[in-house]
């Protein structure tokens, strides 16, 4: 499926410019719809692009009179923000669950039947080794991670009753920016950890906050899976490409596959390897998790290995090394540090 046209919702937003240069270096076109809620328009660069509401069905109308032959949807847009999602529950269920609803609906509508959701690791329950697999049991614990949860479970009744269809990728962590600094973390104070580290080795904070330090982990703060973001970006390609055939193999009109690197990497070690790329300690103060935190998982990959024939090529390092950059970038781009 080559030259493909892919709407992507949310492609202004981090992960979604990052995917929009992927399936451009892969010789597709990215069509992005996105409100600018969050995403700066910066990041949208010379793209075709809508702005608006994922769930303005006139608008997704307009869009496929305009692009006929999109093949298929990557559906990113949402609010993420775990710690916000406890305070603005209201907001975190009509964005991302209410809204998604329209937008499935009117794809179905309109016969444009594959559709690629961006899920997340934070539903997954606590397992005592932190490897989950796609069929292990699932825990959100916060108002963000059960929307999450709700559009898989919306997705997969609609793919049984309807045209649709859908594979399910299931997030870890991403970090890093894209290769060549055009696009990255957006926000002026990033919640998430790299982020964290960036701004307090860049003295924006007078320290870095290790949030957990007793938790049930190998040295008592939180477990993640960190994938480089480009290397998630191509995974979204893979899965556009071999879409059909995927859910071929599973069987399935539907089909969940985690995405990460496969291994898990406490907080304390990423401040180590942090450390060890900028070549500088990092000041550090430590305190109890935030409202919505997860202890972490990483994940069992076996399943896109075997159905998107895809795994991670970029280390840790890497991604810390283009998280550095971008923060020295970002001000010539955003124009804010």
């Amino acid at each position: 499926m080559a030259g493909m046209k892919v709407l992507v919702t949310g492609g202004a937003g981090y992960i979604g410019s990052v995917t929009a240069k992927a399936l451009e270096e892969a010789g597709h076109t990215p069509v992005i719809l996105d409100s600018l809620l969050t995403g700066p328009l910066a990041f949208v660069r010379d793209r075709i692009f809508y702005e608006g509401d994922i769930a303005d069905r006139a608008l997704l109308r307009r869009i496929v009179d305009e692009h006929p032959d999109i093949e298929a949807t990557i559906h990113m847009a949402a609010r993420i923000v775990v710690p916000e999602s406890v305070e603005l529950p209201y907001e975190y269920y009509r964005d991302n669950v209410a809204k998604s609803l329209e937008l499935f609906d009117e794809l179905d509508s309109l016969g444009k039947s594959r559709v690629l959701f961006s899920s997340s690791a934070s539903l997954y329950a606590l397992k005592d080794d932190f490897e989950v697999t796609e069929s292990d049991p699932l825990a959100p614990n916060s108002p963000y991670a059960r929307t999450k949860r709700m559009m898989e479970e919306v997705l997969q009744d609609m793919a049984v009753a309807t045209g649709l269809r859908a594979i399910i990728l299931r997030y870890f962590n991403p970090i890093g920016s894209d290769p060549d600094l055009e696009s990255g973390i957006y926000a002026k104070e990033p919640s998430h950890v790299l982020g964290q580290l960036v701004m307090a080795a860049r003295g924006q904070k007078d320290a870095f906050t290790i949030t957990g330090t007793d938790l049930p982990t190998r040295d008592g703060t939180g477990i993640r899976d960190y994938i480089h973001v480009w290397d998630l970006a191509r995974a979204h390609v893979r899965a556009v490409e071999r879409f059909d055939e995927v859910l071929a193999a599973a069987g399935e009109p539907s089909v969940v596959i985690n995405v990460g690197a496969g291994s898990g990497v406490t907080v304390r070690e990423l401040l180590t390897a942090f450390e060890n790329v900028y070549g500088q300690e990092v000041p550090t103060r430590e305190a109890p998790p935030r409202p919505g935190d997860a202890v972490g998982a990483f994940a069992n990959v076996d399943r896109s290995v075997r159905l998107l024939d895809w795994r991670t090529e970029l280390s840790l390092e890497d991604a810390i090394a283009s998280a550095l950059a971008w923060g020295e970038k970002r001000q010539e781009i955003l124009g804010y540090e």
